[in-house]
């Protein structure tokens, strides 16, 4: 039993994990996206740099936070999905 509750847990960790690092892969692809949609109607090239340079700054921290909270959650993913199973189960 103890064996099928880790491989669940370890299941779910790596299941939001993934969609962590998706969530990642889109954003940069939106930023570059809404960037290159946006720099043709801008005309001035420092309003550009700015755009460019807020753009990358955002897609940094958000992925370090992500790099982060996924850094969190392997250390606790026991308590956090155990917890999440117990109450899963409890509702079948």
């Amino acid at each position: 039993m103890a064996q099928d509750l880790q491989s669940r847990v370890d299941q779910m960790f790596a299941k939001d994990r993934l969609w962590a690092w998706a969530f990642v892969v889109v954003l940069w692809i939106v930023l570059a996206f809404v960037y290159f949609a946006v720099s043709g109607i801008i005309v001035d090239p420092t309003a550009k740099i700015v755009a460019a340079v807020a753009a990358f700054l955002v897609g940094v921290f958000n992925t370090a936070s992500i790099a982060a909270m996924i850094s969190h959650y392997a250390h606790d993913k026991n308590f956090i999905y155990e917890l999440d199973i117990k109450h899963l189960d409890a509702h079948r």
